[in-house]
C-alpha cells in the first residue's frame, strides 16, 4: 500500500501594515523616485504588499501561519514529527529559522527542523522533502512552512524591483495517509543562471561584503519562468498519469500576473482556474503559494478532492511543481 502525504490543514499570516501602490509611490517620491500605481499594475498586476515591522522577523510570521495550519489540522504542536521552513529572509545566520519556530511553538518532542533555501520555489522545495520523508516512513505528521521578510533585503533606491515584493508566511500540516495526498513533484535548478536574481552580499568578520539588496533581470527571469514553469508541470502531470485536463486548480508562485496568465494558457487553463493573490500581497517569495493555498481554501475555492497544481520558480534558478489531491 502506498503512503501518502495529505495536506490536513492550511494555514497563513500577512503582517499588518498593508501599503497599496499609492503608499508606497509617495514613499519612493520622498526619495526622488517616480512609480504609480497604473504603472506598477499594468506591468506585474500587483495593487499591494504587506511589510512586516522592523523587530518583526521570518520566525514570528511563521509561527501565526503555523498556529492556524495546526489549529486547521485538528490537532496540537506536540503531534508535529518534522517541521522544514522554506526562506531566504532567516532570522540569523544560524541557527535554523525551523529551530527557532519550533521554540515558539513550545514543540518539546525533539522532532528534527531545519530550513530550506530556494527562493521562491522554497516551499515547493520543501514539499517535495517532506513528501519523501513521509513516503519513507521517517515521519508522520510534517510541518511545512513559507516565511518571509522580503522588505529588509529590498533596495528602495531601484524601482523596478522594490515595488515587486511583500512579508508574510504561509504554512501546511502534511500526514502519512493511504488516501491520495500528493500524488507527483519534479524540482530541478541551473546554477549558470545566478546572476539574473540574486542578493550578492555575505557577513564576514562582522562586516557585510558585497551588495545585501536584491539584484534582478526583470526580462531575463520573466523569459526562463515562463518555458521552465511549462515543462515542470507537463513532467509532474505525466508521472501521475493526468493530463493539464484534470487540473482543478493552478497555484503559482505569485511573482507577476504576466507569467501566471503565460503559465495558464500554456496548460489550456482560464484564469477562472488559477488562484490568485500577488495582487494584495505582491510577490512573498517562499510564503507565496502557501498563502495562496490557504486564500483558496478559507475562501471555499479550493475543496476537499480537488486536483491541485502548485508550481514555483525563484533563484537559483530553481523551479519545481506538486502535483496534489486536497
Amino acid at each position: 500500500m502506498r503512503r501518502y502525504a495529505r495536506i490536513i490543514g492550511t494555514g497563513s499570516y500577512l503582517p499588518p501594515r498593508r501599503l497599496t501602490n499609492d503608499d508606497l509611490a509617495a514613499e519612493l517620491a520622498q526619495r526622488g523616485l517616480e512609480t504609480s500605481d497604473e504603472w506598477i499594475v499594468e506591468r506585474t498586476g500587483i495593487r499591494a504588499r504587506h511589510f512586516a515591522a522592523p523587530d518583526v522577523t521570518s520566525s514570528d510570521l511563521a509561527l501565526e501561519a503555523s498556529k492556524n495550519a495546526i489549529e486547521a489540522a485538528g490537532i496540537t504542536a506536540q503531534d508535529i514529527d518534522l517541521i522544514i521552513v522554506a526562506t531566504s529572509t532567516p532570522d540569523m545566520v544560524f541557527p535554523s529559522t525551523a529551530a527557532i519556530l519550533q521554540h515558539k511553538l513550545g514543540i518539546t518532542n525533539g522532532c528534527p527542523a531545519f530550513d530550506v533555501q530556494a527562493v521562491c520555489s522554497g516551499f515547493v522545495y520543501a514539499m517535495t522533502v517532506a513528501d519523501s520523508m513521509i513516503q519513507s516512513g521517517a515521519a508522520k505528521r510534517v510541518l511545512v512552512v513559507g516565511s518571509e521578510v522580503f522588505s529588509r533585503i529590498l533596495d528602495f533606491n531601484d524601482r523596478t524591483t522594490c515595488v515587486l515584493f511583500g512579508d508574510g508566511a504561509g504554512a501546511v500540516v502534511l500526514e502519512a495517509s493511504e488516501e491520495p495526498g500528493i500524488l507527483a513533484t519534479e524540482l530541478h535548478a541551473d546554477g549558470s543562471h545566478v546572476g539574473i536574481l540574486c542578493v550578492p552580499g555575505t557577513v564576514s568578520g562582522g562586516n557585510v561584503l558585497g551588495d545585501p539588496l536584491l539584484k534582478m533581470d526583470g526580462q531575463a527571469v520573466f523569459k526562463l519562468a515562463v518555458s521552465v514553469l511549462d515543462k515542470a508541470a507537463r513532467a509532474t502531470l505525466e508521472k501521475a498519469g493526468l493530463t493539464d485536463a484534470d487540473i482543478d486548480w493552478l497555484i503559482p508562485h505569485q511573482a507577476n500576473i504576466r507569467i501566471m496568465q503565460s503559465t495558464a494558457r500554456k496548460l489550456k487553463l482560464s484564469m477562472d482556474k488559477v488562484v490568485v493573490t500577488v495582487d494584495q500581497h505582491g510577490n512573498t517569495s517562499a510564503a507565496s503559494i502557501p498563502l495562496a493555498l490557504d486564500h483558496g481554501v478559507r475562501t471555499g475555492q479550493v475543496k476537499k478532492g480537488q486536483t491541485v497544481l502548485l508550481e514555483g520558480v525563484g533563484g537559483g534558478f530553481t523551479w519545481g511543481a506538486v502535483l496534489l489531491k486536497m
